[in-house]
């Protein structure tokens, strides 16, 4: 049984004033989830991501399609205490300290007062907010604010966790923590579902992605296959090289950057035997700082496929 499963979900909402007409925010969404799995929601602002979440928490309603979420209608009651969830902008009682706030929720899930304190006090622990964490929440940055946040989504240790945007505002330590924790959650085997337009965390995470554009799904699948892993090419940086040494390696050369005196950025084509240039690189006198084979990231796969869809959508609205 599939963790999370939606069939043709579909959202219009209503514009304008004197004439309201119908806007289509989601088209005919057809998705299906693997327990266990870490699922990235991918696309660019407005592309549909959080109308697919609020549908999923029955925040708004669809116009037509369904959805279900371990089996059970996403309207089900029973559901509730099994899901956690992250809005993109949370938003707390900012007159209660994080402690208060998170042991607020947890009475909410019936945990006994000595299990409250506990929970409470190993999530702050692992989302890193240590002695703020008797602070007032209106005292807080936006980015320790999504790291309470985090903290509340898996409070009930939920089986499935929707997380929408969840690494906005954070430092690069709260990322790290961020990701440490969606590791643990999968380790434990719950489903996490994030949206993110922040390619790079799902590349270093996903085990699945889908790319929505215009409301509509452009692509899916697991990362290894929608990323092409073939090396494209060569990228060599090299220190102490002089202009001979560069003369040399010209023809075999896509594009040389100095980046600083005597430091370059060689670009080798595909077919470049990068073993032959290091031994001509350091006969040379030159010292070899890096070599990387460059391949297409899942940015590059994005950028491909939500300029399909544009294209597709602004031939859609030329026909009208």
């Amino acid at each position: 049984m599939l963790a999370i499963e939606t069939e043709e979900l579909t959202k219009d909402y209503a514009i304008g004033f004197w004439r309201p007409r119908p806007r289509r925010a989601l088209d005919r969404l057809t998705l299906g989830v693997e327990r266990g799995e870490i699922f990235g929601f991918l696309g660019p602002n407005g592309a549909g991501k959080t109308t697919t979440l609020k549908l999923l928490m029955q925040l708004i309603y669809p116009t037509s399609g369904r959805a279900s979420v371990l089996g059970l209608p996403i309207g089900s009651l029973a559901l509730k205490a099994r899901i956690g969830y992250l809005p993109e902008h949370p938003y707390f009682y900012d007159y209660l300290t994080a402690e208060e706030l998170l042991t607020y929720f947890a009475s909410l899930f019936g945990l006994a007062p000595a299990a409250r304190r506990a929970r409470v006090a190993q999530l702050l622990d692992q989302v890193g907010i240590g002695a703020e964490r008797r602070l007032a929440l209106r005292k807080y940055s936006k980015g320790m604010l999504q790291r309470v946040g985090l903290a509340q989504a898996i409070l009930n240790d939920p089986d499935v966790v929707f997380l929408d945007e969840p690494m906005s505002g954070l430092d690069p330590f709260g990322r790290r923590a961020a990701r440490a924790l969606i590791h643990d959650l999968r380790k434990r085997g719950c489903t996490v579902f994030f949206s993110s337009h922040i390619l790079s965390d799902a590349e270093a995470l996903c085990d699945r992605v889908a790319v929505l554009a215009h409301g509509r799904l452009a692509a899916q699948g697991r990362v290894a296959d929608l990323v092409a892993f073939d090396v494209k090419g060569w990228e060599l940086i090299v220190a102490d090289a002089d202009q001979a040494l560069l003369g040399r390696l010209g023809p075999q050369v896509s594009k040389a950057t100095e980046i600083a005196y005597g430091r370059y950025a060689l670009e080798l084509p595909a077919n470049a035997a990068p073993d032959r240039l290091l031994a001509e690189v350091t006969a040379s006198g030159a010292k070899l700082v890096s070599l990387n084979p460059v391949r297409e990231t899942l940015e590059d796969f994005f950028v491909r496929h939500v300029g399909a869809a544009d294209e597709a959508a602004i031939d859609r609205v030329d026909s009208r």
